[in-house]
C-alpha cells in the first residue's frame, strides 16, 4: 500500500513533466493531449477525428518520444491488405518459411486515415486491439507491451471512405475531437515552425514503467455508489431503458453497451490518479464521460436535422 501511494505522487510528478515535454512542440491542444494520456495510462486505444493539418500525426509522435516508445505510422489507402499491416510469412534462402513482421509490432501503431481502407483491413485491427497479439497462418505472435492503436479520421471528405463498423468502433476507449487552434495558439505555431530551431523531445519514461503504472490504475479502489452511477450513465444512452429520460427516446436510435461502463471506471481511475486521488469520484467519471460515449450512440435523424449534437445529449444526462 506505501508503494502505491509512493507510485501515485510519483505519476502525478511524471505527468506534468510530460505535458511540459509534448507542449514543447505541440501548442494548445491540451485537452486531447490529456485524453491521448489517459488512454495510454488506461491500456485504452484512442480515435482522433479532425480535419488535416491540426498535427495529428505530429501530436502522436511526439508523445510516443515523450513516452519512450517505439512508433510505427501506417497510411490506410484503398488498396491495403492485411498483410500490410501484419506482416507474412516468405521462403528464405534455405527454403524455409520465415514470418516478416508488420508494422503492428510496435509500441504505438498509428493508424492514418483509417476510414480510407476497406473492412477487409480494418478487420486485421481488430484482434491486434483486443487480444495483444496477432494470429498469422495459424500462428500466434504475441505484441509488445505496452499497446496502443491511435487512429486518425478526417470527418469532412465521405467520398471513397469506408465506415469503421460499430464492433470496430467499440474497441475505442475514446473518441477524441480535434478543433482549429486559436489566433493566439495558431501564431505561436507559426513562429515556432517557420524558423530553423527544431525542439527536441526527451524520453520520461520507458515501456516497463508505463506497463506498471497501467496496473496501478487497474488496482484503484472504486465505491461501489461510484461503479453505479457510471452503469447508470451508459443505461441512460439506451432508447428502450428504464433510465431513459426524453432526450435519449426523441433523438438517439442506439446506446452505448457495457465496455462503456468498464472504460468509464478505468477511465476515471487514471484520471483520478493524475489529479492526486487515491480513488475516483463522480465528478472523474463526468471528465471522461464525454470521450468515451461519443462514438458508441448512434443519433437518429431528427437529431441530425434538428442539429443536436452527441456532446449536447452527454452532458444532459450528468
Amino acid at each position: 500500500m506505501s508503494n502505491d501511494v509512493k507510485a501515485v505522487a510519483q505519476l502525478v510528478e511524471k505527468h506534468t513533466a510530460l505535458k511540459k515535454e509534448i507542449s514543447k512542440v505541440i501548442i494548445g491542444q491540451e485537452a486531447v493531449v490529456n485524453q491521448i494520456l489517459l488512454a495510454v495510462f488506461s491500456g485504452g486505444h484512442a480515435l482522433l477525428i479532425g480535419v488535416p493539418g491540426l498535427a495529428k500525426t505530429l501530436m502522436v509522435n511526439t508523445i510516443s518520444k515523450a513516452l519512450g516508445l517505439d512508433f510505427k505510422r501506417i497510411q490506410f489507402t484503398p488498396d491495403l491488405m492485411p498483410s500490410d499491416i501484419l506482416g507474412s510469412e516468405i521462403l528464405d534462402e534455405n527454403r524455409q518459411f520465415k514470418f516478416i513482421k508488420g508494422p503492428i509490432f510496435s509500441n504505438i501503431v498509428l493508424a492514418d486515415e483509417i476510414n480510407r481502407t476497406p473492412p477487409k483491413t480494418q478487420a486485421a485491427l481488430l484482434e491486434a486491439m483486443q487480444e495483444k497479439s496477432v494470429t498469422v497462418a495459424g500462428v500466434n505472435y504475441p505484441l509488445s507491451k505496452p499497446y496502443f492503436v491511435l487512429a486518425t479520421q478526417n470527418p469532412i471528405e465521405q467520398e471513397g471512405t469506408y465506415p469503421l463498423p460499430e464492433a470496430q468502433l467499440d474497441r475505442f476507449m475514446f473518441a477524441i475531437n480535434l478543433d482549429y487552434p486559436t489566433f493566439e495558439e495558431e501564431v505561436a505555431v507559426v513562429k515556432s515552425t517557420t524558423g530553423d530551431k527544431v525542439a527536441e523531445v526527451k524520453a520520461l519514461f520507458s515501456a516497463n514503467e508505463i506497463t506498471e503504472y497501467q496496473q496501478l490504475v487497474r488496482r484503484v479502489p472504486v465505491a461501489d455508489n461510484v461503479i453505479e452511477y457510471a452503469v447508470g450513465l451508459v443505461a441512460k444512452t439506451r432508447p428502450n431503458s428504464e433510465y431513459t429520460g426524453e432526450l435519449v427516446k426523441k433523438y438517439i436510435d442506439w446506446g452505448a453497451g457495457p465496455r462503456a461502463s468498464q472504460n468509464l471506471i478505468i477511465a476515471a481511475k487514471a484520471h483520478a490518479l493524475i489529479n492526486g486521488k487515491f480513488s475516483p469520484d463522480i465528478e472523474n467519471v463526468q471528465a471522461v464521460a464525454t470521450g468515451i460515449l461519443r462514438h458508441r450512440i448512434l443519433r437518429n435523424y431528427k437529431a441530425e436535422a434538428e442539429r443536436v449534437s452527441i456532446e449536447a445529449i452527454i452532458e444532459s444526462l450528468f
